[in-house]
């Protein structure tokens, strides 16, 4: 334990978040629940996400805003107007609740 009485281990350590949002409030929602330890994956569709530019940035589709609310978290690209994308994310679910689909 630390000085404090912590063991060091972010509250939410273990626990797998599923991100599904746009724009800035869901992406900054999900963004806290990743600096308290979620691991949180984000999925973004094919044409990415319409904050994308906002802010100053280095590389186009990576502008400030967009990085400061998509950090602490790993990303995949699925266009879910495709079956196998459906697929990809329905095992991605499985795996954030350790459960399968027809249970």
């Amino acid at each position: 334990m630390s000085e404090a009485g912590h063991s060091g281990a972010l509250p939410l350590a273990g626990l797998r978040v599923l991100d599904l949002t746009t724009t800035l409030i869901g992406p900054y929602a999900t963004q806290v629940l990743g600096d308290f330890g979620a691991d949180v994956v984000r999925i973004e569709a094919p044409g990415g996400d319409a904050i994308r530019d906002v802010g100053p940035g280095r590389s186009p589709g990576m502008g400030s805003v967009f990085l400061g609310a998509n950090r602490n978290k790993r990303s995949v690209v699925l266009d879910l107007g495709r079956a196998p994308a459906r697929e990809a994310l329905w095992r991605l679910v499985e795996a954030a609740v350790g459960t399968t689909k027809g249970a």
